[in-house]
């Protein structure tokens, strides 16, 4: 029965734990949309954060890629 009520868990997850999500740069407030990407600054729309490269920096103000944090818009 626990492993029933386990996997009905995972199937009713919320259908946004999938959704795209949005970083901001705590420095300037550029907005990284994952669903847009940043397509003038290299990076494809679709591109997770996870997979956006350690070496990227903001556009806007030159910030490192740490200097962001994920937000809800």
């Amino acid at each position: 029965m626990l492993l029933y009520t386990m996997a009905a868990f995972y199937d009713n997850a919320p259908q946004n734990m999938s959704e795209n999500k949005t970083w901001m740069c705590l420095i300037c407030g550029w907005i990284y949309d994952e669903s847009a990407g940043a397509p003038d600054h290299g990076i494809a729309p679709g591109t997770l954060w996870s997979d956006v490269p350690m070496n990227w920096t903001c556009p806007e103000c030159g910030a490192r890629k740490e200097d962001f944090e994920m937000v809800q818009i």
